[in-house]
């Protein structure tokens, strides 16, 4: 921003200072407990059972004016605003995430003001990053020092800006990264490291946040927030005694030390290169307001529209060759039959989906790598065959619908892994939002079957995609499984990602104005769970509706 520094001063008025817990859904903040989560069993069934005689459940949705946008289960709340369209319909991302760089000195209140922040911007998917996790490795000597409060923390060499930089930059790209978990106490990295994913809002916020030219350049906004020392003595002294168990000589010790002469040195001059600066910190609400009112101005210019384009963009052209059909015999061809007939009972559903499921399954697998392998029958002699020559098989589910295809992958695939990935339609927009997601680590090694039970625009099919290839999963290596497509979701996901192979066991021609497939299946998760469907009728997932 070319603007001079703004100086926001008013009197103190008080202000909420928390954030929403750190969960999946909205990663606000960087934390051990979002880890846990994340790698936390599945979400709860609670499909009733087939034939009990019971009432359709009704559905539920997390977009509602009146109740705040959570999804309660038995083991935790999960925050569901969802994160909106990061890509365009080529599947590219068309703008980066916005960065805010937050500055000041040491227990100036940075970490308050970027909460207070997030609070007020009041939108999806916003990542603090805080420069403490990215303290150099100490060397022995440099241990020692430290120890004995003779190391200096607060010199821009103590950091590594290269680490930050690179994971910034794919922040800003929208990709996952790999933070390191550094320990105060021992003044070392912990070996787990934490992940962090899904920025439309970047806050990233310590001491030296200005001081490296390349890292202001990836900077959007900077802020500087400005706090009287004596104020911030005693933060650090409450901070470093209770918090990282430093005896109080020797806090003092450093603070005059180091602390002192590095803010004066190198931290203060730095305010010259601030966008905002922030007197007084937390109490300072107008500096807050106006910082808020101008990154809603910069995430309304970077809004996509990705089902229009979708509905207009590449569907008069021949279906690709990475669409694999299933061979529609008759066993087959009346399983659709029974399926598809809105007179089918629930039980007969359920049953034939998963017999259409098991078959999809085992003509997906035939696609995997395969090499000659050789082996030694019970009569001693040698069978020349074929072997898996992958690293392993990773199953992600769309929810809900998604979920039903886990058991027959299951059933062929010996201790498969299992990630899910919650997408839900805007109600407002129409666009697909991604609001959860349950990914198994190192995924970016294996080969990736995506399921979803149906897929129309493509959109949501798109939308998952997208958050795979982020993760570093390579695109020829991600299958995409679906009982029943239209023609416009097999063009868009295969011009989006024409190395992503497409199978399915039928395809229809049509998807009508309201975006149902035609002659279609209807609602596949209102059959098979036994819900309630939508006022409109429509037949399309209220989880993944576009596909």
């Amino acid at each position: 921003m070319a603007a001079p520094p703004v100086s926001a001063d008013t009197s103190p008025s008080p202000l909420p200072s928390t954030v929403a817990p750190d969960v999946p859904g909205r990663p606000a903040e960087q934390s051990e407990t979002a880890c846990e989560d994340r790698n936390a069993g599945s979400l709860d069934r609670l499909l009733p059972p087939v034939g009990t005689g019971r009432s359709p459940r009704k559905r539920t949705t997390s977009q509602c004016k009146s109740e705040p946008p959570l999804l309660r289960t038995s083991k935790r709340t999960i925050y569901t605003a969802g994160r909106p369209p990061w890509y365009n319909e080529h599947g590219t991302q068309s703008k980066e995430a916005f960065a805010i760089g937050l500055g000041g000195g040491s227990a100036s209140g940075k970490t308050t003001v970027a909460r207070m922040i997030i609070e007020a911007l009041d939108v999806p998917w916003v990542v603090l990053l805080s420069m403490d996790s990215f303290y150099k490795v100490l060397t022995q000597q440099q241990q020692e020092q430290a120890a004995c409060n003779n190391f200096n923390f607060d010199h821009p060499d103590a950091f590594d800006f290269d680490l930050i930089i690179s994971t910034l930059k794919k922040l800003k790209q929208g990709r996952s990264v790999q933070i390191p978990i550094y320990d105060f106490t021992t003044h070392s990295r912990k070996k787990d490291w934490k992940t962090l994913y899904g920025a439309n809002v970047i806050i990233f916020e310590g001491i030296m946040a200005f001081a490296d030219k390349t890292l202001l350049e990836l900077l959007d906004m900077k802020i500087f927030v400005d706090t009287d020392s004596d104020i911030r003595l005693v933060r650090r002294l409450r901070r470093d005694i209770s918090e990282r168990g430093r005896d109080i000589e020797g806090v003092i010790k450093q603070y005059n030390k180091f602390v002192k002469p590095a803010f004066e040195q190198y931290i203060q001059p730095t305010m010259r290169l601030a966008d905002i600066v922030v007197p007084r910190g937390s109490g300072n609400t107008v500096a807050i307001d106006l910082i808020v009112q101008h990154v809603h101005s910069q995430l309304e210019e970077r809004e996509l529209s990705v089902r229009a384009a979708l509905a207009s963009a590449h569907q008069c052209h021949p279906l690709p060759q990475t669409l694999s059909v299933l061979k529609s015999t008759p066993q087959v061809r009346g399983m659709h039959t029974i399926i598809r007939d809105k007179e089918t009972s629930r039980d007969e559903f359920i049953f034939y989906s998963k017999r259409l499921m098991r078959l999809l399954i085992e003509h997906a697998l035939s696609f995997l790598p395969f090499q000659d392998c050789t082996v030694q029958t019970p009569q001693g002699q040698d069978y020349v065959g074929k072997c898996y020559a992958g690293k392993q098989i990773t199953g992600v589910s769309i929810l809900r619908a998604g979920e039903t295809m886990e058991p027959a992958l299951r059933a062929v695939c010996k201790d498969v892994r299992i990630g899910t990935i919650l997408i839900q339609t805007n109600q407002l927009t129409g666009e697909p939002e991604l609001h959860y997601l349950r990914l198994p680590k190192d995924i970016s090694d294996d080969h990736v079957i995506l399921m979803d039970c149906t897929v129309s625009t493509g959109a949501a099919a798109m939308m998952a995609v997208r958050v795979l290839l982020d993760h570093d999963v390579p695109e020829d290596k991600i299958f995409l499984l679906s009982l029943l497509m239209a023609e416009m979701g097999v063009h868009s996901v295969a011009y989006a990602f024409p190395r992503v192979r497409i199978i399915t066991t039928a395809v229809d021609k049509r998807v009508n104005d309201l975006f149902r497939i035609i002659p279609g299946i209807g609602n596949f998760g209102d059959r098979y769970f036994g819900t309630d469907a939508v006022p409109d009728g429509s037949d399309e997932e209220e989880t993944a509706s576009m596909g």
